[in-house]
């Protein structure tokens, strides 16, 4: 294809200037689009279509488990959870090259990536946002950026500015899902009164679910509809 010789070709002279390894396999970075990592690595990236949760999207062990047992305790305000892959190998290193490193140009790949699974129906699009601290450190929402090439390619608006993080909390990592809940709880706002809308709300990773649970309890009270959770990746066993 003459657009991944050309994409060959630039990263072939961009190594020359700046050499870069894979991340994943440590091989010669080989393609511009999904720099750093080589395009053999970011091939193997798989969707995620072994058993899980219909609700939540936990990955299970048989497929005839059916809901899993954290759901049955305590149902979640979102109706499902539909995501790409597993959080694991190229994929999680895309996302934290994304999130962390500022390899913006992976957006549009990972994006792309969501928008071809089976995403719930729905009339807009919101993203998980960061608070005002967290994103002048960033520069940027990764996950906005992601659903900026998901509502290009499905056509579901992308409203921005509708969801709201009002205070900087603690990182998340090693906590329980309790002490997550704990963490998040009035953390996040509406800016405007929903009538009816079904929510597509996105997250780069989810793990025991807390964030989306609490960004969804908001948007039901500010009058959605119905919630739904996207993500390009779902973590095992948290």
């Amino acid at each position: 294809m003459p657009g991944a010789s050309a994409d060959r070709i630039a990263a072939t002279l961009l190594n020359l200037v700046y050499p870069s390894a894979c991340p994943v396999c440590e091989g010669a970075s080989d393609s511009y689009r999904y720099a750093p990592i080589c395009s053999n690595c970011f091939s193997e990236i798989e969707r995620y279509e072994g058993p899980a949760c219909p609700v939540c999207f936990e990955p299970l062990k048989s497929e005839h488990a059916g809901i899993c047992g954290a759901c049955l305790k305590d149902e979640p305000p979102f109706k499902r959870i539909a995501s790409y892959g597993l959080h694991e190998g190229a994929l999680k290193t895309a996302i934290n090259l994304l999130k962390f490193h500022s390899v913006r140009g992976l957006a549009r790949e990972l994006g792309t990536m969501v928008a071809s699974i089976d995403l719930p129906p729905a009339d807009i699009i919101v993203s998980v946002p960061l608070s005002l601290k967290g994103l002048r450190a960033r520069g940027f929402n990764q996950t906005l950026l992601v659903g900026r090439t998901i509502s290009k390619i499905s056509g579901i608006p992308l409203e921005l500015g509708l969801l709201r993080k009002l205070k900087d909390t603690p990182p998340q990592v090693g906590l329980n899902r309790k002490e997550r809940e704990k963490n998040l709880k009035g953390a996040f706002e509406v800016s405007r009164k929903l009538s009816g809308e079904r929510v597509l709300l996105l997250d780069d990773v989810v793990t025991t679910t807390s964030t989306v649970r609490e960004c969804a309890k908001v948007l039901l009270k500010a009058g959605a509809g119905e919630v739904s959770v996207a993500s390009i990746s779902r973590a095992r066993g948290m």
